[in-house]
């Protein structure tokens, strides 16, 4: 049976990775075998699949921002089309990637309707109100959408879709972290040390809106905290440059590590993050954070004044039970000097901290049980 699964960005590629594990476990229960073509990354070609497209790099969030990626996405999804015209899968899987998925899901109802498509992760849709649009498209071709959160499954429920509700898939990425004790160790990290994440970019555009104030309030709470030192996992080893040039300039005691983001999470005592998947990665260790996020202005006021747009949270640990458990600097807030008092509240008082891990517990009741991956891998293959 062949599979074509459609992805991008570090996230997409880290969950269809996931994913592929999940389908290859399930196929030889129920024995089959598996043929996984893919736009994706590393990550999903080391889980098994065959590379059509890498699309790692291939992203960003805004309007302005998304203008550099429009020729490399228009023309990964033309690959992947022409892929698909000349050989039919027997099932598409679709991973959040809005723009090229819609193109491609929108493809195979027109041309090949009797492949069945299912789309896991769907875009947030159920976020932004911004029109019903992109909705009405994702429940036209998909024949089965597998939700990863409550509030998700209810949105497009509502919205017409045949939706299952899997649980998020961080349950199972997270339960093989390392302990702190473990972590710290293995990082070289003393007991008494204060470890801080630091996670600026996993896109081209946050290096350049969210790296510098993330940077500005570390060197804040560095002259505070003279006993501090902050800890970089690297996303894409391409943006290994800009940081260390970064570090130099704000005079950090920094670390940039690769492959090793669980470690420094399980030992971190505090992280300030952008918003993303990140942060619901950080919540599963107990970690407190900060989480901020940019985008150009011009977007920001399309999307206020001309969309009419507005979000409730940014940061999916909010997101989930719509409440605010992690401070969110967003635009306008996202100043140095918010971060850095929020960030020194969560360190030095106990109460603060503390409530946030009992948030924290109460937001991890609504991700789900162990074991997503392979039941969102099972409702895959009964529709072939």
């Amino acid at each position: 049976m062949r599979i074509f699964i459609s992805t991008g960005e570090v996230s997409g590629d880290l969950q269809g990775a996931l994913l592929i594990a999940a389908l290859k476990r399930q196929a030889v229960t129920a024995g089959l075998e598996l043929e996984i073509v893919a736009l994706g990354g590393d990550k999903m070609a080391e889980a098994g699949a065959m590379i059509l497209g890498d699309t790692t790099g291939i992203g960003s969030m805004g309007l302005l921002e998304s203008l550099p990626y429009v020729l490399p996405t228009l023309m990964v999804q033309r690959r992947a089309i022409a892929y698909l015209k000349q050989n039919p899968p027997d099932l598409v899987v679709l991973i959040d990637y809005m723009g090229p998925n819609l193109g491609i899901g929108s493809y195979m109802q027109k041309h090949l309707p009797n492949v069945p498509v299912a789309y896991y992760i769907a875009p947030q849709e159920w976020v932004w109100s911004i029109g019903l649009r992109n909705t009405s498209r994702i429940v036209g071709f998909t024949d089965k959408l597998l939700a990863i959160f409550l509030e998700e499954a209810r949105y497009f429920r509502n919205n017409g879709a045949n939706v299952s509700w899997v649980g998020h898939p961080l349950i199972d990425r997270m339960e093989n972290a390392p302990s702190r004790q473990a972590a710290r160790s293995q990082l070289g990290i003393a007991d008494e040390k204060i470890a801080i994440a630091l996670l600026p970019a996993s896109r081209w555009q946050e290096l350049k809106y969210l790296l510098p104030v993330i940077f500005q309030a570390a060197q804040n709470i560095q002259a505070k905290l003279p006993e501090v030192h902050f800890w970089i996992p690297l996303s894409l080893e391409a943006y290994r440059k800009s940081i260390e040039a970064a570090i130099k300039d704000y005079g950090l005691r920094a670390t940039i590590v690769s492959s090793q983001q669980k470690e420094v999470f399980a030992a971190a005592d505090f992280a300030i993050t952008k918003s993303g998947t990140v942060n619901l990665e950080l919540a599963l260790l107990n970690v407190p954070q900060v989480v901020v996020y940019r985008l150009h202005p011009v977007t920001v006021w399309i999307a206020r004044k001309i969309l009419k747009g507005s979000i409730p949270f940014a940061s999916p640990v909010n997101l989930v039970v719509m409440k605010p458990i992690v401070p969110e600097f967003l635009q306008e807030q996202a100043t140095p000097e918010n971060i850095t008092q929020a960030a020194m509240e969560l360190l030095l008082n106990p109460e603060r901290r503390q409530q946030t891990l009992a948030d924290y517990q109460e937001m991890r009741q609504s991700l789900g049980e162990l074991g997503v991956c392979d039941r969102a891998a099972k409702e895959i293959l009964e529709m072939f």
